[in-house]
């Protein structure tokens, strides 16, 4: 029995269509990518300048690579270069003392950073939840003061640091951005406002007062935001540079951002020392860098926060 094959023909397969160039999404990505570059340049060329030689640095000013590679900037900076070695690659020579004003930051910002975000929280709180005459009146005032320029409360603050004896200390820098601040409290008093009220009130129910639910219910809740705050508190510290200028004088209560201001004035043959200059900078900038990698998750996710979940 003879078999016969279908001859019939394969249907064609209908040619894929391209998908037309999405023109805007593009553009964004374009201009996205032109701010990360403005952004990430910058950084670049402080590494680049921070690992040259000071004398090479204006015959090879167009040059991305290092000039005349050398580790001698990071050596002037903590102090690890002589006198003879610092003047021949275009440093001052002059002795400062890195380490010590990098300590200094870190306790004068620690310092500001715990303390403001426990007493502004506790502030916020009490601006949220508990209910007393004057309440929204008094954080109106509190919000009108974010209109009052910085350097008008200088001189105040700085007659009372000189009469409670706290000049050139480390404390004296300190004492007025501890307590508290008025964008800290609104920022948190935000917060508070939009979690939901039912765990609290079921607490109070069964006997807890508001200084246990404010530990125990609030706080854990609020992670994301405290960790918000705690890191532009510890970045407006870090990099304050009139108010430790104005009160810490001496070489035990000089900060970073001072000491880089007296490492860039000491200008040997009439130029700065760049590399050495950027090469404190690259090494200051560091805790802040940490710090955006460490929390710069919660960061992002407390922008978008609404209450408990």
């Amino acid at each position: 029995m003879a078999t016969t094959l279908s001859t019939r023909p394969r249907a064609r397969t209908a040619p894929r269509r391209r998908k037309p160039i999405n023109w805007g999404r593009v553009g964004s990505w374009t201009v996205l990518a032109f701010f990360i570059l403005l952004t990430v340049v910058p950084f670049l060329w402080m590494i680049r300048t921070a690992l040259s030689s000071n004398h090479s640095l204006a015959a090879n000013s167009s040059n991305l690579l290092p000039a005349d590679f050398s580790w001698g900037a990071l050596k002037r900076v903590f102090g690890l270069q002589s006198q003879q070695d610092a003047l021949a690659e275009g440093g001052s020579g002059a002795a400062v003392n890195f380490l010590l004003y990098l300590r200094n930051s870190l306790i004068v910002s620690t310092l500001i950073t715990v303390a403001q975000v426990f007493f502004s929280s506790l502030a916020a709180y009490a601006f949220a939840r508990l209910q007393w005459p004057g309440r929204d009146k008094v954080f109106s005032i509190f919000l009108g003061t974010l209109l009052v320029p910085p350097i008008f409360t200088a001189l105040p603050n700085f007659l009372l640091i000189k009469n409670l004896g706290l000049l050139n200390t480390l404390l004296g820098i300190a004492l007025p951005t501890m307590l508290m601040t008025p964008f800290a409290i609104f920022f948190l008093r935000q917060f508070f406002l939009g979690m939901s009220r039912e765990v609290e009130e079921a607490a109070m129910l069964d006997g807890a007062k508001h200084l246990r639910i404010f530990f125990q219910i609030v706080l854990p809740n609020a992670v994301g935001p405290l960790a918000t705050l705690g890191l532009l508190t510890f970045i407006a510290a870090w990099n304050d540079y009139f108010w430790p200028l104005l009160v810490g004088q001496t070489e035990a209560s000089r900060v970073l951002t001072v000491g880089l201001g007296v490492f860039k004035s000491q200008s040997p043959q009439g130029a700065p020392d760049w590399s050495g200059l950027m090469a404190a900078t690259l090494i200051a900038a560091l805790p802040i860098l940490i710090l955006f990698l460490a929390f710069g998750k919660k960061v992002v996710n407390s922008i978008g926060f609404s209450g408990i979940k």
